[in-house]
């Protein structure tokens, strides 16, 4: 599944892509793409018309702040815009967007089609079909909508994101720091290659207990998860799943990482091998020596 960094490439994409681009005609190619409203002609009534105005991003969701158009004569300078709610997008496993600007039929996996006036098209593809949408109307609150959506915990680069919480929501939990980290509910965002990196990064094992990790410890992490995001961002993201960006193309972020995936290659500090082993159900990938 796309992790922050990941859905953040895609953020940033679709914000330099859609300049002024209002949605004059959507077309559902799999009903169950639209969560909410329950009935898609609500979802595709309350688009029309909507200029996409700013493009955020909520831990692993994406999240296009709508203003809606009062004129249909969009080349009037006389056009004003009332806010008409929000857009959210969750990718989950395989969902992507691609902007056409050229018209092409839609391959077998286009779940969602959006078009501007000059009929340029931003559409949704989702392999495994398990990416969702939902129009938020003005008025109504997102995080109570959707339940992943408001359980969210810090984004790691806010300035919630510190020291004093960290020690309040990790320093008495029994479960593993790797298990802390994939919580949603703690740490918005992190998901299962940025939990193994950050982990080696700050030099601590995946298996310890987060009671155990000492107050300098975490301080070291802190600065690892965001160091390892930042530096993935960069790289446009990871190459090791489904995800793509606008223009169709992989992370490199996957050519530097030092344990995920490289089960029984030789770490990068100390040459010992890197091991891998499951914990809560997911793969984590470690280095007995470096990790202590």
């Amino acid at each position: 599944m796309p992790e922050l960094p990941e859905v953040e490439t895609v953020r940033r994409g679709l914000e330099q892509k859609l300049n002024n681009f209002i949605i004059k005609r959507v077309e559902i190619c799999r009903e169950s793409t639209v969560a909410y409203p329950i009935y898609k002609k609500d979802f595709i009534e309350g688009l029309l018309n909507s200029l996409i105005y700013k493009w955020d991003r909520r831990g692993k969701y994406l999240i296009a702040e709508l203003k809606k158009t009062h004129s249909n004569n969009i080349d009037s300078n006389e056009i004003s815009f009332v806010n008409n709610g929000v857009l959210v997008v969750h990718l989950r496993m395989t969902g992507y967007f691609t902007f056409n600007n050229i018209h092409t039929d839609p391959c077998k996996h286009t779940r969602i089609r959006f078009f501007d006036n000059n009929n340029n098209e931003l559409r949704y593809i989702d392999i495994r079909s398990f990416g969702q949408m939902w129009w938020v109307r003005e008025g109504l609150s997102p995080n109570n909508i959707i339940k992943g959506l408001g359980t969210l915990g810090p984004e790691p680069f806010s300035e919630n994101f510190n020291i004093n919480y960290l020690k309040k929501v990790i320093l008495n939990k029994t479960r593993s720091i790797k298990s802390i980290l994939l919580d949603q509910t703690i740490i918005a965002g992190i998901g299962n290659i940025y939990a193994d990196e950050s982990l080696y990064s700050a030099g601590i094992s995946p298996f310890r207990e987060a009671r155990t990790i000492k107050e300098n410890e975490l301080k070291k992490l802190k600065i690892s998860i965001v160091e390892v995001l930042n530096k993935s961002i960069g790289a446009g993201g990871t190459t090791f799943s489904d995800f793509r960006d606008l223009e169709g193309e992989n992370g490199n972020f996957g050519l530097q990482t030092n344990v995920y995936r490289r089960t029984g290659k030789k770490c990068r500090q100390c040459k010992n091998l890197i091991e891998r082993q499951k914990i809560s159900g997911r793969s984590t990938h470690w280095c007995r020596k470096c990790q202590n």
